[in-house]
C-alpha cells in the first residue's frame, strides 16, 4: 500500500463542495430518502456497515474505512502536508479512480439529498455543471468543472459523484477518468465502492463531520 502528501490544489484531483450539509436534529422523524437507494438495498449490496460484514476478506483497516485489495488498483491516502492528517482515500488503477471520504450523520436523514443542491451551486459558481442521473446508488451527479492545469492553463475536468446514506454516516464517492466519462460501463468501478466498509464508530460526532482515518503501519512514502 502507498500514500503520498497532498500539495497544492493543480496536483491534486479536483472536487467540488467539500462539506456536506448536515440537519442537527437526530432525534427527527425519519424523511423519505428521495433519490438515494434504501438503505435495505445498500444493506444487501453495499457499500456496507461494519456491522453487516461477516466474511474472510482480508481488507486494508484505514479507520473509519475498510477496503477490500484488488488487483490492478491501488490504495492511496491524501494526506495534508500542513496537519499531517488524512484526508481521503483514493482507489487508483489504469483507466480511472475513485475517492471516497466518510462523514457522521444524523440516524434518520438524508445528507446526500442536502448536499447535492450544494454541490450544484457551488459548481455553477465556478463556471462548471453538474448534471443529476439515475444510478445504481440512486441520484448522483454527473460533473464538468474547470481546473487550472501545472502550467497556468484551464482545461475541463470530468467527474462522477456518488453519496451513499448509512446507519448514521455518509459515504462520498468521487469518480474520475473512465469511471466518470462513461458511467453505464462503469460496473466493476461501481463493484468497487459496493466492497467499501464503513466503521462509523460509537462516539459521538456533529453531523457533517468527516470520520476519522488513520495511516496503516505497513503504508509507504512515494515522491
Amino acid at each position: 500500500m502507498r500514500f503520498r502528501r497532498k500539495k497544492d490544489d493543480a496536483e491534486e484531483p479536483e472536487t467540488t463542495g467539500e462539506g456536506v450539509v448536515a440537519p442537527t436534529d437526530e432525534g427527527a422523524d425519519e424523511p423519505t430518502q428521495e433519490g438515494a437507494a434504501s438503505d435495505d438495498v445498500r444493506a444487501a449490496s453495499g457499500p456496507y456497515d461494519v456491522s453487516e460484514v461477516d466474511d474472510e476478506v482480508e481488507r486494508v483497516d484505514l479507520g473509519s474505512l475498510l477496503i477490500a485489495p484488488e488487483a490492478e488498483r491501488e490504495v492511496r491516502l491524501q494526506v495534508d502536508e500542513a496537519t499531517q492528517e488524512v484526508q481521503s482515500v483514493l482507489i487508483a488503477g489504469p483507466d480511472g479512480a475513485v475517492e471516497v471520504r466518510a462523514f457522521a450523520a444524523p440516524r434518520h436523514g438524508d445528507l446526500w439529498g442536502d448536499a447535492r443542491p450544494q454541490i450544484k451551486a457551488e459548481t455553477a459558481q465556478r463556471g462548471g455543471t453538474a448534471t443529476e442521473r439515475d444510478g445504481r446508488f440512486g441520484v448522483e451527479l454527473i460533473m464538468q468543472q474547470q481546473v487550472q492545469l501545472p502550467d497556468g492553463t484551464k482545461a475541463v475536468q470530468p467527474s462522477r459523484i456518488v453519496g451513499v446514506n448509512g446507519p448514521r454516516w455518509f459515504l462520498r464517492a468521487t469518480f474520475l477518468g473512465k469511471p466518470a466519462v462513461e458511467p453505464d460501463d462503469a460496473g466493476a468501478w461501481d463493484d468497487t465502492l459496493a466492497s467499501v466498509v464503513v466503521n462509523r464508530g460509537t462516539h459521538a460526532m456533529p453531523p457533517g463531520d468527516p470520520l476519522p482515518l488513520t495511516l496503516p503501519p505497513s503504508a509507504r512514502r512515494t515522491s
